[in-house]
């Protein structure tokens, strides 16, 4: 299942003064929602899609309309009330209301960011994977990060969340085996927080101190395009009316 959390409160675009959420703007004739969805399109007719939104500006009707258009099999929204107490707390939700089996894989990816032609890993150790993050290599204090093992196999030894403990840093996508491990990890971040919100990237300490193998994939960071703040978007506005 591919998870799509977006029911962060988009302050800073609010505070440039834009009226719609972040993924509901226009960029090169298409949405932003459009644009990072379309990371995924080789997953459209093979898994199912579970949409995570506040009800927020016809949310729910941009949604279905959205996946619609992009030729998605199937796709689930599921409309918080309030704001959560981060992105893993709005997976969690979004999961428990969908039901969606524990013993099934989830594929979190941020609303914000865009993939294109993304693939699962073809490598060896991804049959035998209990989950994963995608990295690509750079710095800054605004990313995921994973420290890796020292050997041959991308183990991951650490991750953190706006901690740089390595130079991987995480494109926004989180994998894991199965749902329930990341149900049962939360649980345990929850009980100990490592930071005021409930962030993903750090539930993945928690399984790998129970003996969990987490791997990291490592992509080139021009793979990767964020729209993520103002700037970001506003440089893809640019760039798209620049192109004939």
């Amino acid at each position: 299942m591919i998870v799509i959390p977006m029911a962060g409160q988009s302050r800073r675009f609010a505070e440039a003064g834009y009226s719609l959420p972040k993924y509901m703007l226009p960029l090169a004739g298409r949405s932003v929602f459009a644009h990072a969805v379309e990371s995924f399109r080789a997953c459209f007719v093979t898994h199912p899609f579970l949409f995570i939104a506040r009800d927020i500006a016809g949310t729910g009707a941009f949604i279905a309309a959205e996946c619609a258009a992009l030729g998605i099999r199937q796709a689930e929204v599921q409309l918080l009330e309030a704001p959560t107490a981060g992105q893993a707390e709005t997976v969690e939700l979004g999961l428990r209301e969908a039901a969606v089996a524990p013993g099934g894989p989830i594929s979190i990816f941020n609303i914000d960011t865009f993939r294109p032609g993304f693939r699962f890993p073809a490598a060896p150790w991804w049959a035998g994977s209990d989950g994963y993050l995608e990295v690509f290599r750079g710095a800054g204090a605004n990313w995921s990060y994973v420290r890796p093992s020292p050997g041959p196999e991308p183990l991951a030894l650490e991750t953190a969340e706006k901690r740089p403990i390595s130079d991987l840093c995480c494109t926004g996508l989180y994998h894991f085996a199965r749902a329930g491990d990341f149900l049962d990890a939360l649980a345990q971040e929850r009980a100990a927080p490592s930071a005021a919100e409930l962030y993903v990237a750090p539930l993945y300490n928690h399984l790998i101190r129970a003996g969990a193998r987490i791997h990291y994939d490592l992509v080139p960071q021009a793979s990767v395009i964020f729209c993520g703040v103002p700037a970001e978007y506003e440089a893809l506005l640019a760039g798209a009316a620049a192109r004939p």
